[in-house]
């Protein structure tokens, strides 16, 4: 996959299919790569990737500190996000984009939307995460990270997250910016040296501001309140971290949004691909 340097950060990315132009904001939580719309999760069956690129100009990439992107130590927000997106747009020299979210990227797509209303065309948001369950688990992942972080410094972090596959999800001692660890040589070293009450202040406030509500992450409701202009389609998950509240929540907050009123058992290769085409073709 071809690198580029979005919003300040190395950005691996791909294209694939021909059309408007679709930019995608990955699920995953914080392993977000573009590879996760056809091996993540339901994504992995509904076939939304394939279908999609028959009709438009698909761009994935990975998510900054996820994948083989790059990263920064800084408190990150969801503007942070959607600059990356941004910056990829402008780096391929498209013009405004339709946006599709999957999980935690819906909580991006909006935040894109929101920052640049000239450069969205629509939104399309599948299974947004979100809910009380989803804000709580998050919050106590960053708490052991700080925890061991607080016990081993960064250098002991960072020792930690070389040794091991595993991602802040499934092991949050290794911290949100494992991956660039891995990857990076010289910013494994640079992350070593950092001075630990710093790191755990830049840490403690990357959690409270990107997870602060009980439903969706990200813009607030006035913001989505004046999205007039941004047609959208949500479809709902259906568990803890994509609670059915989450989506409604979205759904009360934008104006005029087509909701697609199926629970998750029934959103199939076979349905989900065809409304969401429907809808892209009803704002094209």
């Amino acid at each position: 996959m071809p690198v580029a340097v979005a919003g300040g950060i190395a950005t691996r990315y791909e294209v694939a299919g021909s059309g408007p132009p679709l930019l995608m904001f990955s699920p995953g939580g914080f392993s977000a790569t573009a590879a996760n719309w056809t091996s993540f999760s339901l994504y992995a069956r509904l076939g939304l990737l394939d279908q999609l690129t028959r009709a438009y100009t698909c761009i994935t990439f990975d998510r900054r500190e996820s994948g083989g992107s790059g990263g920064r130590v800084e408190r990150i927000t969801w503007r942070h996000y959607a600059a990356q997106g941004r910056g990829l747009l402008d780096h391929l020299g498209l013009g405004p984009a339709h946006l599709m979210g999957g999980c935690v990227g819906c909580s991006v797509a909006l935040t894109f939307a929101v920052e640049y209303p000239e450069a969205t065309r629509s939104a399309v948001l599948y299974s947004p995460a979100g809910g009380p369950r989803y804000r709580v688990r998050q919050h106590e992942r960053f708490a052991r990270h700080l925890a061991y972080a607080a016990d081993h410094g960064p250098a002991g972090v960072a020792e930690l997250a070389a040794g091991t596959k595993a991602g802040f999800t499934e092991d949050p001692r290794v911290g949100p910016w494992a991956p660039v660890i891995r990857t990076d040589p010289a910013f494994a070293r640079q992350f070593a040296d950092l001075d630990p009450a710093r790191y755990a202040t830049v840490v403690a406030g990357t959690a409270r501001t990107l997870f602060d509500r009980d439903t969706v992450p990200g813009p607030e409701p006035e913001d989505l309140f004046a999205l007039e202009n941004v047609p959208a389609l949500i479809v709902p998950g259906q568990d803890t971290s994509h609670a059915p509240s989450a989506a409604r929540y979205l759904q009360e907050c934008l104006p005029g949004a087509q909701y697609w009123d199926v629970p998750v058992a029934e959103q199939t290769e076979q349905t989900a691909p065809p409304r969401v085409l429907e809808f892209l073709r009803s704002v094209s």
